[in-house]
């Protein structure tokens, strides 16, 4: 890991923190209160909270309270959630782990957080905040949408599925690229999934209005569903249509239900077959399944999902997903990896948004430092962030049919363009086989990866 000096004199990590460890040895110890501790350079105290959370982790997983009590006590020393990039990070995994240790007491940890309500307007905001301060979701939207462009270029009926339908930018530019068409717009319909009745009709509020405005023949069906319990029959496909299907940082939430069914597999537990509606109790559903000796398993509601997508011979699905681990079985797993990649988020951050940004803080606390407690304070059905790598995802989505389809140079050059238009400076974009791969320097952080219905003889 490297170190860039700022005008402030902070410091911008932008690699892994964990390469550090070597540098500095832990000392003083664990629940030595040194007065020296708040006068240290921005680049010591990162070194030193990086070792302090890790260890005080360590006594977590241990189930040793008492010494992560006092782990826990040394770190809010130097943590702040308005500080440097290493102590807002320790601000939000002290947080993480005391709601673990908390558990173990559950009427102590409901009571306190009993009054935190997430309102429907603070999940828009904080999307939108995303959105607006850091690249991630504007790359992934110009790229699936330059992918859905080059595979519908002479389709004439067009339907577009998306699998968590919240914001209206990424379609009202698919809109105004179609009404360019030299041949002429198609007649496109988008089918909008999400758990809020609210958020879809606020969707088809807009993109109606821009395909009227533009002219173009366009519906929106709005489902109102979680992805874990979508019928397929809801999407209504339509023979004739050529299908594309956009997946943004959606497919690993579904994974949980998957970890559940190997514990209760484990137990000899009778497993509940209500998977994604009626339609995945269809003999249709088992048309293509890995054979049950394979890596990815012949069940669960990863694989039902993706073989229910398959049933519906998609001509193009994209597939945006964080490029981490963070689905390990040990504490200690996830608590490194995630250090890995929040590190570099929260320092993308520390580059372009000053550090007494309301936005900033709202993102940190309400997004990043949610996703920090889910990962690391929960288990079971719980536990839905499970970020995994792009490697873990292609054999996964080649057993249930799918081949994979090279993202085209237009694509990154587009978003590189877009990079430089906004000024992101430090974001790079790599292409690993046809996939492309969005990093904070040299720390991989988004892979986006384009499929398509792949038949057998």
């Amino acid at each position: 890991m490297s170190f860039m000096a700022q005008e402030d004199g902070s410091s911008s990590i932008s690699s892994s923190p964990l390469h550090l460890f070597s540098l500095m040895s832990l000392s003083p110890g664990i629940g030595s209160p040194f007065p020296w501790l708040r006068e240290l350079e921005s680049e010591e105290r990162g070194l030193y909270l990086i070792q302090l959370l890790v260890a005080c982790a360590n006594q977590v997983a241990a189930g040793s309270i008492e010494n992560a009590n006092i782990g826990l006590e040394q770190i809010n020393r130097l943590a702040s959630a308005d500080g440097d990039t290493m102590q807002r990070i320790a601000a939000y995994f002290t947080e993480a782990l005391a709601n673990r240790m908390l558990k173990g007491w559950p009427g102590l940890y409901k009571a306190i957080n009993c009054t935190r309500i997430t309102s429907l307007a603070e999940e828009i905001l904080v999307k939108r905040l995303f959105f607006d301060l850091c690249p991630f979701l504007k790359l992934s939207y110009l790229i699936t949408n330059q992918a859905i462009l080059e595979a519908m270029e002479d389709e004439k009926m067009v339907h577009i599925i998306d699998l968590c339908s919240s914001e209206p930018a990424q379609w009202i530019n698919l809109l105004q690229s179609l009404s360019t068409r030299r041949e002429g717009p198609p007649h496109l319909r988008i089918t909008g999934i999400h758990q809020q009745k609210e958020v879809l009709e606020q969707m088809a509020l807009r993109l109606n209005e821009e395909a009227e405005n533009l002219d173009i023949p366009f519906q929106f069906n709005p489902v109102v569903s979680r992805l874990d319990n979508l019928d397929i029959e809801s999407l209504r496909y339509k023979s004739g249509e050529a299908l594309a299907i956009s997946s943004v940082l959606q497919l690993h939430t579904l994974l949980a239900f998957d970890d559940e069914i190997s514990k209760r597999s484990m137990k000899q537990v009778p497993l509940d077959s209500q998977t994604l509606g009626d339609f995945l109790k269809k003999d249709v559903i088992n048309t293509f399944s890995p054979s049950p000796d394979s890596p990815m398993g012949n069940s669960g509601k990863m694989m039902n999902f993706l073989n229910s997508l398959w049933t519906l011979s998609p001509k193009l699905m994209v597939v945006t997903e964080q490029e981490s681990n963070h689905n390990g079985f040990s504490l200690m797993e996830r608590v490194l990896q995630a250090l890995n990649f929040y590190a570099a988020l929260f320092d993308c951050l520390e580059s372009t948004v000053a550090r007494s940004s309301l936005e900033r803080q709202k993102l940190e606390k309400m997004l990043f430092g949610e996703e920090i407690k889910n990962i690391i304070a929960c288990e079971g059905l719980e536990r839905k962030v499970r970020h995994e790598k792009l490697e873990k995802w292609v054999p996964r989505l080649e057993f249930a049919g799918f081949g994979r389809v090279p993202l085209s140079y237009n694509g990154m050059l587009l978003g590189t363009r877009l990079l430089q238009n906004y000024g992101y400076d430090g974001y790079k974009m790599n292409e690993e086989n046809g996939c492309v791969v969005i990093c904070w320097h040299n720390q991989p952080l988004f892979t986006i990866s384009a499929w398509k219905f792949r038949t057998y003889s």
